[in-house]
């Protein structure tokens, strides 16, 4: 690899930022720590402010989140069906650097992280309530629909919103994301940075504060995303320590869990992507496999079959106008902006980071088949993923004494009202072995809830590591294989970050967060979106390897294969 003088200005080559941009370092770790010491020192006031920004965006705001996703939803749609369909993503003649099964495997693992095991349960069953605990509909598509009392046919509502927030919208925003990525980074040859995106659109200016306050904003959205996903993984991890072993659930469980958790990460983040994280990922797989086949087999296998067509129906007949549904109504506004507008912000805010790992993983592949793949393979999976865990707990609500949501009945709408959201999902593995069609199967329930638990700590790993990899890169100005001592760095910073935010306000402020970061970084991902088509309809012809491997301001240019 060659270099130019400019890098020798921009890269450090020696001293305490070496391999790093030191301003892009430096700005990352003073914007993390500034909103954590703000939160801490004063919680209530911090606490106070995020909420009050979080109101305004999913009140006065919902209309753009909304209508930011169809936009980016609708594109995708566009170029899967376009001329250029067939174009590489790098040069003409490069073939896909993995197999099918691999590149499946690791979209798959991209998809189904903490938070399908965390919200397979729960999401589905507090849609199917009809409480009203939280003073406002558990579901207003199911009451739209007439569906008001806890029968089957608000279970197939209760799925279809479920759907909605995990399916084709939310990954539309991976996909622009990652397509940007590949497309410029291995077709163009600029960097593998969020900032080559908008170069259609700004020229060389990518390399100048506008590229680093792009790449920051993605920094900012990486960090808190893992975090939050780091929160609500830990709480449900120590549920289910404490359904398996008596330990209590309280915060010191949780920092401990955090602190072993984010040490493993950051061993695995040091390692590569080589051999400890491939194995992770595969072991992920294989163990998803196994619990996603129990609760297929042991519970109502027939009703869940039928119950997973139905409910896929729905959602497919369903989904474009749920896509433009604004809420008007105070309740209906509240519910919207806590699920439908949350979960638009999550995805965005982690779209930077899971949008990169998407693209590594997708060079030599046409638009068409890249768009289509990651699409519908992890949704589909997913789909039927949050249908059996779902779908076992709506059954069990319905066939349990005394019918759903009456006292001693499964007690999952129960743990739900209570918003005791981690240990919904082993109230349902709890249930499934005493009300499995085999007979008394109740042994069944330690080794689920072990595997489950086990699960979500692997899971969050291999998303951790993999964060850590991109956020140095980022701050490495594309560097494939940055620094060591920052991957440590970062690596326990993202969980002495989501500790630091467990103790002074739980996931709340966490949640908060994800959809502030969300905001700016919505304008970003449109922009993007825009100088995407606009390079595809000037010239989507592929660029020669520069002589100089390295831009203007010392970013690395995306590496090409050899061999």
């Amino acid at each position: 690899m060659s270099t130019n003088h400019h890098n020798a200005h921009l890269v450090a080559r020696s001293g305490v930022f070496t391999g790093l941009h030191p301003g892009m370092g430096i700005a990352a770790k003073g914007m993390v720590v500034a909103f954590v010491l703000f939160t801490v020192l004063n919680v209530e006031f911090a606490g106070g402010i995020y909420g009050a920004i979080r109101g305004w965006i999913e009140t006065a705001l919902n209309w753009y989140y909304i209508s930011a996703v169809i936009v980016i939803f609708a594109v995708c749609v566009f170029l899967m069906c376009s001329k250029w369909g067939t174009i590489k993503l790098g040069d003409d003649d490069s073939k896909p650097e993995f197999s099918n099964f691999s590149w499946f495997a690791m979209l798959f693992s991209a998809g189904v992280g903490i938070g399908i095991l965390f919200f397979g349960v729960a999401e589905p069953i507090f849609y199917f309530d009809n409480s009203g605990a939280f003073g406002y509909p558990n579901n207003p598509h199911a009451d739209m629909q007439g569906n008001l009392d806890m029968t089957v046919a608000r279970g197939i509502d209760a799925m279809r919103v479920t759907y909605f927030h995990w399916g084709f919208h939310a990954w539309s925003v991976y996909v622009i994301v990652g397509l940007c990525l590949a497309y410029f980074g291995f077709r163009k040859k600029l960097p593998l940075t969020l900032r080559s995106s908008l170069h259609p659109l700004i020229g060389d200016r990518i390399y100048g504060p506008i590229g680093h306050a792009v790449d920051l904003l993605a920094v900012f959205g990486t960090v808190f995303g893992v975090a939050t996903s780091l929160g609500l993984g830990v709480s449900q991890m120590a549920a289910g320590l404490n359904v398996l072993f008596g330990i209590s659930d309280g915060i010191v469980t949780k920092l401990t869990l955090i602190l072993v958790i984010s040490v493993i990460a950051t061993v695995s983040a040091v390692s590569g992507v080589g051999n400890g994280i491939r194995i992770i990922s595969e072991w992920n797989i294989w163990l998803s496999i196994i619990l996603l086949a129990t609760f297929v087999a042991v519970g109502p296998f027939q009703w869940l079959m039928s119950f997973f067509v139905t409910s896929i129906g729905d959602y497919l007949w369903n989904f474009v106008p749920m896509g433009f549904w604004t809420a008007s109504e105070p309740g209906s506004a509240a519910w919207q902006g806590g699920w439908t507008i949350f979960y638009w912000g999550w995805w965005i805010s982690w779209a930077p980071f899971v949008g990169m790992f998407i693209a590594r993983i997708s060079r030599g592949r046409t638009i068409r088949e890249f768009m289509v793949g990651v699409m519908f393979v992890p949704t589909t999976i997913s789909f039927f993923w949050l249908c059996m865990f779902g779908g076992n707990a709506i059954w069990q609500e319905l066939n349990a004494v005394g019918g759903p949501g009456v006292a001693g009945g499964a007690g999952i709408i129960e743990t739900v009202r209570s918003w005791d959201l981690p240990a919904a999902l082993y109230g349902a593995i709890g249930n499934l072995g005493t009300t499995s069609w085999m007979g008394d199967m109740s042994w069944i329930s330690w080794p689920l809830s072990a595997l489950a638990t086990l699960l979500l700590a692997s899971w969050f790993i291999t998303s951790s590591d993999s964060g850590t990899l991109v956020i140095t890169t980022m701050l490495s100005m594309g560097d494939d294989d940055p620094p060591k001592v920052f991957r440590v760095v970062w690596g326990l910073g993202e969980g002495f970050v989501a500790g630091v935010l467990l103790l002074a306000g739980g996931l709340g402020a966490l949640q908060t967060a994800s959809i502030a970061a969300a905001f700016p970084i919505s304008f970003v991902l449109l922009a993007m979106t825009w100088g995407l088509v606009k390079s595809l309809a000037e010239d989507s012809s592929a660029v020669m390897p520069p002589a100089e491997r390295t831009a203007p301001d010392g970013t690395r240019l995306a590496q090409e294969l050899h061999g």
